[in-house]
């Protein structure tokens, strides 16, 4: 992308030397062949450009592509594990958002606005070349468009973080009204939770309309600062021309690359939410896939058999310090069935998580064939256990995946046996 982004701004060169051309040649010449000539050659070079432009957002949407697809598993898999660890709604779907947002901030305008400040220098440096108070004063504009852009990033850092926090809140309280809708009908809770849901809402919207005030605001002044420029760039450029210190066309030439020099931090700050928002998804989503344990290579074991030892086993909640029980010891055979019983919250649901290796053991060990349940591949494993859960829901497809365990190629006869 910067090699093309290369090409396209010396092409921006293009409208600056067809002006001058015109305007010190073909007008003082009255050569009509001329003029037809360099339109030609205009018309080319910006044709050249556009397929140019074309090719460098497409390289920009299939890099974004490829990014989701080396990082969509491995994402989908932290969302599992921070189901597993006890996270909230908002906090396990935040990894998928958080890859969504640093999607959506690569296939827009605002890296293609990145790549071209490295050459904001270049034009100024023509700027002083046409002329140096042409340069001088489009180096004091460029001075005070990066400062909006320092005071953009000040402004809006704090109302990201809070735009992004408000969201997933209304995302998950939305999402468990949906989960437990007979229990919201048939209490009559629908009022309640719309109320709640409300109050999180406006907090969003809120968030979202000061973001867009600060990020609009400094884009508008940008704006408005740049059209100043480019005004005060020709009224300048007159001024030289009448003290004969410069010509016509290097009056027009000069606003056209001032124009082009200051383009990218305007573009750069009507961008700079989404910047901001991306940044912040990169960094939290480095944070969590850090946490991630490393995937380990796995020897293959045979069938599991059925013998089953737990030794000394403590269970805690994943993060928490307080044990949920301790030393929990014993030995079943293959063909042997155990209970166990006891009230809410004595950590029979708990002592389950660790028994199918979901939760760690705080201390001791679960062995399966005397081998320990990390040795074992969860998915390998998997296809030998039977669960069944306190919260029973289907998984979108149809009833023959989910009896297959959502398996690519269902086993049909195996699909008929079980069902």
């Amino acid at each position: 992308m910067a090699l093309f982004s290369a090409i396209v701004n010396l092409l921006m060169l293009t409208g600056p030397i067809y002006m001058l051309q015109v305007y010190d040649r073909v007008l003082a010449s009255r050569n009509v062949p001329t003029l037809v000539a360099l339109t030609v050659f205009l018309v080319g070079a910006y044709a050249f450009q556009g397929i140019l432009d074309v090719i460098r957002s497409r390289i920009v949407v299939r890099g974004a592509a490829l990014l989701d697809q080396r990082l969509g598993d491995t994402v989908h898999r932290s969302v599992i594990a921070l189901g597993a660890r006890g996270g909230s709604a908002a906090q396990a779907h935040q990894p998928i958002r958080d890859l969504d947002q640093i999607r959506a901030f690569l296939t827009g305008s605002g890296p293609i606005a990145i790549v071209d400040l490295p050459w904001m220098p270049f034009f100024l440096a023509i700027c002083f070349l046409i002329h140096p108070w042409i340069g001088i004063l489009s180096l004091v504009g460029a001075i005070v468009l990066m400062v909006l852009t320092i005071q953009t990033e000040r402004a809006s850092r704090g109302l990201s973080k809070a735009v992004n926090e408000s969201g997933g809140m209304r995302t998950a309280m939305a999402e468990a009204g949906r989960r437990n809708v007979a229990s919201v009908m048939s209490m009559g809770m629908i009022g309640a939770l719309a109320t709640r849901w409300a109050k999180v809402n406006d907090r969003h919207v809120d968030a979202v309309g000061r973001s867009s005030d600060v990020v609009n605001s400094y884009g508008g002044i940008t704006k408005v600062l740049r059209m100043l420029m480019q005004s005060a760039i020709l009224g300048l450029g007159a001024y030289l021309v009448i003290k004969q210190e410069m010509s016509a066309g290097a009056m027009i030439a000069a606003s056209i690359m001032m124009g082009r020099a200051l383009a990218p931090i305007e573009v750069a700050i009507a961008n700079w939410r989404g910047f901001v928002a991306a940044r912040d998804s990169i960094r939290r989503l480095s944070e969590t896939l850090a946490r991630m344990p490393a995937e380990r290579g796995l020897t293959d074991l045979p069938k599991p058999a059925g013998s089953l030892s737990v030794e000394g086993v403590t269970v805690a909640a994943p993060g928490g310090k307080t044990a949920i029980l301790t030393n929990v010891q014993f030995k079943l055979a293959a063909g042997e069935v155990l209970g166990v019983i006891g009230p809410n919250g004595s950590g029979k649901s708990s002592l389950s998580r660790v028994l199918l290796g979901i939760w760690p053991a705080a201390r001791g060990s679960v062995r399966l064939d005397n081998a320990a349940l990390e040795q074992w591949d969860p998915d390998a494993l998997g296809q030998h256990l039977g669960y069944m859960s306190q919260m029973v829901e289907l998984f979108p497809g149809t009833v023959a995946e989910n009896i297959a365990r959502m398996a690519p190629e269902p086993d049909s006869a195996a699909v008929l046996r079980a069902a």
